[in-house]
């Protein structure tokens, strides 16, 4: 029974509409200077992860262990940002994250190179180039070093001979353009004086890459400039950062090719930090919020669901294992945190519908902030619930703050097998761990059989200006890349989908700082060491479950250039090999 498949395999959802109508910035808070610095202390679990990631903030002095192993930490404490931060990368090599040209390294795997501080000029008598640490050597070494596609078909191998790197038949993706362009960067770089920007525009044209069609070349090294101009902004170079800027403007649009796009808000992005850090403009807080509109049913979201298989992939996958923990309860409680349209419930009713025993009640609990979106989702479920013959039962829990939620709002009844779901939540209050404390604490007590939780598997929430710019870099590459194939050229919702989400994004994780910067996501590995804290235990996905996620994928035109991967127990739904997104299911213990 506990791998029964439901029969939703063809089941689509914007027919079900037409026919109808988010490391973690932790720890005990103490005042310095008038801000506020998290740290570990109190967090108990939290201190077993200093073995893998770290914690940032004054709190690092206790990992006596990091600081045997590199002294220099020790002795730049106030280089660490006022948040503490996991940056999953960082504490694992004894060292500080690097400027640009390190993460870069990483790409072509070449030789290893002496450390640099980041952030830290260079002395003006030294002409020459200082390469950056080791710590920065591991960032990329997720993204490989070379570049194979789905089907084996492309290859970019690294060479032994330095301004020349074979390249074998098909056309480059975006995040392969941007792994060329790293590799021609990194050593064009390793040549040049960092003060001399001439060179640094004419030498990359020097650099010769067999079987680059003209404009992958031109994509190349336009990329480039983008990340001379990134280096020149982690040295706080400002001005030589924004001439580079000016020659990628002149060369990028947000309505040219998927290379041109990324870097076009890569750009304005970078132009918003020198701006921010050179008082030329009064900081604002950013006008479009992504993650109340991710919330809330618009256009833009339901043409993406529609059109970009993975938000179907987790929820299809989530459902299965779902229907699998209740397939046996006459009364089924779901608990969606921040509900949006609730269309993937229509997939557990008709689950729960064909079983061979009738279902005495099944109760929706929706969380939110937003009165009328939580009563037309329930509104549009209790119709839906009717064409099934289901007693159902729909429950607004209205929270204007996490921090109020507890868990009598739900109505509990023993009877009941309870499942939560979860769904770019928790990503949102990362920079609240007080307010993500608290939920947990409130999903504990309610002891579900299954949590199912739904996260942008990325990281973005380093301190460190270069990691994260990095990071985005090739995150964002294959969102763009997506764009291209799942959504028409024409389509005014690339247009909508490209500027308020991705480019608010791009612009949130590079240029803002502290409280300002919101988007601060994190891999699965730094959420299994947060659920350890609270006694959850990772359960595996059914074979029914990957098989779910495997059918949407293919369902969609564009489904071959999705990749499902597993990283443990936890599905990895992502882009030409790209991660993206992760769907992983707990229980207390």
């Amino acid at each position: 029974m506990a791998n029964t498949m439901s029969s939703f395999g063809e089941f689509n959802f914007g027919g079900v509409q037409d026919k109808l109508g988010s490391t973690v910035e932790i720890m005990e808070v103490e005042s310095i200077g008038g801000k506020q610095v998290y740290e570990a202390e109190n967090w108990g679990g939290f201190g077993s992860l200093c073995s893998d990631y770290g914690i940032y903030g004054n709190g690092f002095s206790d990992f006596t262990k990091y600081q045997q192993q590199d002294q220099q930490l020790q002795q730049q404490p106030q280089l660490i940002s006022d948040y503490g931060v996991f940056d999953d990368m960082q504490f694992q090599f004894g060292a500080l994250s690097p400027p640009l040209q390190a993460c870069l390294e990483e790409i072509a795997k070449l030789e290893s190179i002496p450390t640099l501080v980041p952030h830290v000029e260079p002395p003006k008598k030294e002409l020459k180039r200082d390469f950056f640490s080791v710590a920065g050597l591991d960032l990329l070494n997720n993204y490989g070093s070379g570049f194979k596609r789905l089907n084996g078909e492309r290859i970019v191998e690294p060479n032994p001979y330095p301004a020349y790197t074979e390249v074998k038949s098909s056309k480059l993706s975006t995040e392969e353009i941007m792994r060329v362009a790293g590799a021609r960067f990194i050593r064009t770089a390793s040549q040049v004086s960092p003060s001399d920007i001439p060179s640094m525009l004419s030498h990359p044209f020097e650099l010769s890459f067999a079987g680059l069609s003209n404009e992958e070349s031109r994509d190349v090294e336009l990329v480039e400039f983008l990340l001379a101009s990134a280096e020149k902004v982690g040295y706080q170079q400002y001005e030589r950062a924004s001439k580079l800027l000016d020659l990628c403007e002149r060369l990028c649009s947000d309505r040219g090719n998927p290379v041109e796009r990324v870097v076009f808000y890569f750009c304005e992005a970078l132009q918003d930090k020198i701006d921010r850090e050179t008082g030329r403009t009064i900081q604002k807080k950013q006008s479009f919020d992504i993650d109340k509109a991710m919330m809330n049913t618009n256009e833009t979201s339901l043409a993406c669901h529609n059109k970009i298989p993975f938000c179907q992939i987790a929820q299809f996958a989530g459902i299965q294992a779902v229907v699998e923990k209740v397939v046996e309860a006459k009364k089924v409680h779901v608990i969606d945190l921040e509900i949006r349209s609730g269309v993937q419930w229509t997939v557990l009713m008709q689950a729960l519908a064909s079983r061979d025993f009738p279902l005495e009640l099944l109760k929706i609990s929706a969380v939110g902030t937003s009165k009328e979106t939580i009563q037309n989702t329930g509104k549009w479920l209790e119709s839906f619930a009717k064409t099934m013959n289901l007693p159902f039962s729909f429950k607004m829990v209205l929270v204007p703050d996490m921090l109020d939620l507890k868990e009598d709002m739900f109505e509990l009844d023993s009877e009941e097998t309870v499942a939560v779901y979860t769904q770019f939540v928790l990503r949102s209050m990362v920079p609240q761990p007080d307010r993500l404390d608290s939920l947990m604490k409130v999903i504990k007590n309610i002891h579900p059989s299954v949590t199912v939780v739904t996260e942008v598997e990325a990281n973005h929430n380093s301190p460190v200006f270069v990691t994260r710019f990095i990071e985005a870099l090739f995150f964002y590459s294959a969102f763009f890349d997506c764009a291209e194939t799942c959504i028409e050229q024409n389509d005014p919702i690339r247009k909508s989908l490209e500027s308020n989400y991705f480019g608010n994004g791009i612009k949130n994780i590079v240029a803002t700082e502290g409280e300002e910067r919101k988007i601060r996501n994190v891999k699965i590995d730094v959420w299994r060491a947060f659920f350890a804290r609270y006694g959850m235990e990772e359960m595996e996905l059914s074979s029914s479950s990957l098989y779910q996620a495997e059918l949407v994928a293919k369902n969609f035109p564009c489904g071959n250039s999705c990749t499902i991967t597993m990283d443990g127990k936890t599905l990895i739904a992502g882009w030409k090999g790209t991660p993206l997104q992760s769907l992983s299911l707990w229980k207390f213990v």
